[in-house]
This record gives C-alpha cells, structure tokens and sequence, in this order.
C-alpha cells in the first residue's frame, strides 16, 4: 500500500472522532471520538516511520500512544461510573453538579 491509502484511512478515523466529540450526546461517544483520534495519529506514526527509514521513532510514539489510550480510557471510564453514580446520566449537558 502507499503512503496515501495510510494517510486517508487515518484523516477518515480523525474526522470520525472530531465527528463523534463534537455531536456530544452520551459521553462514551466522546470518549470514543477521543479513541479514535489517538489511533489516527498512531497510524501516521507508524506509516510514516515505515516509509521514512523504518526506525524505531515511529514505533516507539505508537507504543507511547497505545499507552496514553489505555491509561486515559481507564480514568475516563471510572469517571463516567462515578457521574452516573451520582447524577443517574452520562449526557455531558446534563452533569452540570459542580456549578451549583
């Protein structure tokens, strides 16, 4: 494949996720939008790195990424149970309990 095959399928996951956060209805799809953007930038990392030497630049910002992912979607999701726990959503409008 080329260089262009791996940059379009990652602009299309990134628009996806702007997509996903910027519809803001449920806070997993933020979350989700979130995901999607940090696997975008890992695939030009990596496709990048394929294709400029093959070093171990690229791969080590995929692993680092891959890390930040799962580390942000555990405290992200612990988060979600806590609000849902307290105010019974998981709509971003609606968790609103800090400002009173």
């Amino acid at each position: 494949m080329a260089l262009g095959a791996y940059i379009g399928v990652s602009a299309a996951l990134f628009a996806l996720g702007l997509i996903c956060i910027i519809s803001r209805r449920n806070i997993l799809y933020v979350l989700f939008g979130i995901e999607m953007i940090l696997n975008a930038a890992s695939i030009n990392f990596a496709a990048f790195n394929r294709f400029n030497g093959g070093g171990l630049e690229g791969r080590v910002f995929v692993v680092f990424i891959i890390i930040l992912a799962a580390a942000e979607s555990a405290i992200a999701l612990a988060i979600v149970l806590n609000v849902y726990h307290l105010m019974k959503t998981v709509k971003p409008s609606e968790a609103d309990f800090l400002r009173e």
